[in-house]
């Protein structure tokens, strides 16, 4: 299913010249064959936006070529964004009056910074909501990552996430508990998955909820489930989509965030990620980051390049099977018409036709 760069978003180029399958429209508009449209409302700050563009648009264009996908990215208001950031997504993303009105077969709501106590205090919320709402009534089907779980699941069935008193980062091995599930079908049943948050919605209290837990974790918790119906909505709380130095730069965030006195101690170091070369190299960075710090010297460069070579994926494949599932369910329900989320005959409460 390759992807077909409708636009000039430069994250197509960029995947083109990681090898990635992407279509022009010169042999786009030739091919007779059916398209599915899915959106993707980017929430990430500006320093992650268009990695995070890049990450979904990977997974989505990796599954099976036999139809072109047309992604759409869009935002909110209520997201602090710089002027360069303003300028890119007003030139780039298409405003979500005019995804209302065009219509999505498939929706993927990434994750958020916050800033608030709770959700609902967020000055995203609201605007969240609405999504969240119009995707209900017209989207076969969304797929949340990680905030964007947490926000749904308190949406709609009133339980809060709870914070873990510190952050959970790493990358956890996980066991299929529901192996007749369409979305799991033919992955590995023991997989890794990279997680990073500080809250998290507990399996009890996603199955209380009606919901049904397909993926779990003893270490990192309940990682994929799916609404009662089976697949309108689909949960995720850790970041498949997540690229090998994902966290690596984000531990290079958090401990530019230590040297500059916004974080009182040390980052902990991701677990199960950096083996024990990269953590060699990274001991001595945190011994020398410890002591400028305290005596004002100037930080020496994050060791980088010297970090990238010892990193390994071990994720990526179990996450573009689950994400050819995923849209391989849409392609099969949903109606020709996107502004339409099902053909004719589908069950909205049962549209897989799963014998629960």
């Amino acid at each position: 299913m390759p992807l077909f760069a409708h636009t000039d978003l430069p994250s197509f180029e960029r995947l083109r010249e990681e090898g990635q399958r992407i279509l022009s429209s010169n042999i786009a508009i030739h091919q007779d064959i059916r398209e599915l449209h899915i959106g993707l409302l980017n929430m990430m700050p500006d320093s992650a936006l268009a990695a995070t563009e890049r990450q979904f648009f990977r997974l989505v264009g990796a599954c099976n070529h036999i139809v072109q996908f047309h992604v759409h990215p869009f935002t909110i208001d209520g997201l602090e964004r710089s002027p360069t950031a303003k300028e890119y997504i007003e030139t780039h993303y298409e405003p979500f009056e005019k995804i209302k009105d065009d219509g999505l077969d498939g929706l993927i709501v990434s994750g958020a910074n916050i800033t608030q106590r709770t959700l609902p205090e967020e000055s995203f919320w609201e605007p969240l909501t609405e999504v969240f709402c119009w995707a209900k009534e017209n989207v076969t089907s969304t797929l949340c990552s990680c905030l964007a779980t947490h926000a749904l699941i308190e949406f709609s069935h009133n339980i809060r996430r709870t914070h873990l008193g510190k952050k959970r980062w790493g990358v956890f091995p996980h066991r299929v508990i529901d192996r007749q599930h369409p979305l799991v079908a033919d992955i590995n049943t023991r997989f890794d998955v990279p997680h990073s948050r500080f809250n998290e919605v507990f399996k009890a209290d996603i199955e209380a909820a009606g919901l049904k837990v397909l993926v779990d974790s003893q270490s990192a918790g309940a990682h994929l489930a799916v609404s009662p119906d089976g697949f309108r909505v689909v949960y995720f709380q850790g970041h498949p989509e997540y690229d090998s130095i994902s966290l690596m730069k984000e531990f290079k965030r958090e401990v530019l965030r230590y040297y500059s006195g916004e974080l009182e101690n040390f980052p902990a170091f991701p677990e199960n990620y950096f083996n024990s070369e990269a953590f060699s190299i990274l001991e001595k960075f945190k011994q020398h980051t410890i002591t400028a710090k305290k005596s004002g010297m100037k930080l020496q460069e994050f060791p980088e390049q010297a970090i990238v070579k010892h990193l390994d994926i071990t994720w990526r494949d179990t996450a573009k099977a689950v994400f050819n599932n995923w849209l391989g369910g849409i392609y099969q329900i949903t109606h020709q018409d996107r502004r339409i989320p099902f053909m004719a005959g589908i069950d909205p409460n049962n549209p897989l036709g799963l014998n629960f």
